[in-house]
């Protein structure tokens, strides 16, 4: 049996102990802004518009 021998239920407590560790939270992502931008536009359409049927 050589010296550098691990004792296999060191592993199996180190692998359950890593099992059940709650996962790391990984960067968040930000929600996509497009649809904020594309409203805007809308809106910012709507009333050029019906300013310009005022107007005329």
């Amino acid at each position: 049996m050589p010296e550098n021998y691990t004792d296999p239920s060191g592993n199996t407590e180190a692998f359950r102990a890593f099992t059940q560790t709650p996962e790391v939270a990984g960067p968040t992502q930000t929600p996509s802004r497009l649809p904020l931008i594309v409203g805007v536009a809308v809106v910012v359409l709507v009333v050029a518009v019906v300013a310009w049927l005022a107007l005329r």
